[in-house]
């Protein structure tokens, strides 16, 4: 299969069709479209256009070999949680839907982040 070159809006689609197969997941924000439970973020897509899954470190090293892909990268720093999806990867639902899940439970785990609401006092 021939890598083809999909527009920024394309891949977007594509991570909102993934998004969707999970009905208890929320894509969030515009700029940079995410997904987050209890405050803490288990995929997104960067403004580079690549998409980057959070996973525990098992599925991890299994995807980055499978895939044959990279931990993400943003900032100059890299993100030892995440992995870089590729893009052929992001154009298969199926195939990507189990991973999308093992970083929705994975996030499910974690002590939730204190909201930032307004301070009374």
């Amino acid at each position: 299969m021939e890598d083809q070159i999909i527009s920024r809006e394309d891949k977007i689609a594509l991570f909102a069709k993934l998004v969707a197969t999970n009905p208890l997941a929320v894509l969030k924000g515009d700029t940079i479209p995410y997904t987050s439970m209890n405050g803490n973020m288990y995929s997104y897509f960067s403004k580079e256009g690549v998409l980057a899954l959070r996973l525990p470190e098992k599925e991890r090293r299994e995807f980055l070999e499978k895939y044959n892909t990279t931990l993400m990268e943003a900032y100059g720093i890299v993100q030892k949680e995440y992995v870089v999806v590729p893009d052929s990867l992001l154009q298969n639902t199926d195939e990507l839907k189990p991973w999308f899940e093992s970083s929705y439970i994975y996030v499910g785990l974690m002590k939730p982040k204190p909201t930032k609401g307004k301070k009374k006092g």
